[in-house]
């Protein structure tokens, strides 16, 4: 599919805890479509009837990988990107690009129209913030066994690090919708 001249997607990425998430709900509640890669997991276990912990969704997204292809995740979500693409949207928020591959397939798939945003955050404050949060919280071991699968077995390093821009989330919200604001402004993704 050939997407229009003017579609622009916005990919947040970073490590647990850094507020991407939060950075796509806050563009969401604005009325932005989005994308959730980590949602097709999600939506995979639950068809197939695996209670969605930290532990079975790491052994779930090996295995299926495995089955089906590194590609499994980004496939599914180049396809739910079209669709919206279809319907008239030409602003789209995705909420994490995992690995390398998939980085450069959408990349390839979306030349000129993916910018992709790193939030990042310092790992006190990460872990923090996931030992806190009221869904699926981790303890401090637990956050650094997922950072260090994250790292090396996800290969989320590479999206991070060779990222089009970058947010410092090391204050409260208010500042942090106002640093996404500016860089969405340098990108012009408001004046579409």
């Amino acid at each position: 599919m050939v997407y229009q001249k003017n579609t622009q997607i916005i990919a947040f990425v970073g490590l647990a805890g850094s507020g991407k998430s939060t950075a796509v709900d806050y563009l969401t509640q604005k009325g932005y479509p989005k994308v959730y890669f980590g949602g097709v997991l999600r939506q995979a276990m639950e068809d197939t009837g695996i209670e969605q912990t930290w532990e079975n969704q790491n052994e779930f997204r090996v295995a299926i990988r495995l089955r089906e292809g590194s590609d499994f995740v980004v496939k599914r979500i180049i396809t739910q990107i079209n669709d919206l693409i279809e319907s008239g949207q030409h602003q789209i928020i995705a909420d994490g690009i995992y690995s390398w591959d998939e980085y450069k397939i959408m990349k390839a798939e979306y030349p000129g129209a993916l910018h992709v945003i790193a939030t990042v955050a310092p790992k006190r404050l990460r872990h923090h913030r996931l030992n806190i949060r009221p869904e699926r919280p981790l303890t401090d071991q637990e956050a650094n066994d997922r950072d260090w699968h994250e790292i090396e077995d996800i290969q989320k390093g590479g999206p991070i690090a060779i990222a089009d821009h970058f947010i410092i989330n090391d204050g409260d919200e208010e500042k942090f919708y106002k640093d996404i604001d500016e860089e969405l402004d340098r990108i012009e993704f408001y004046r579409q």
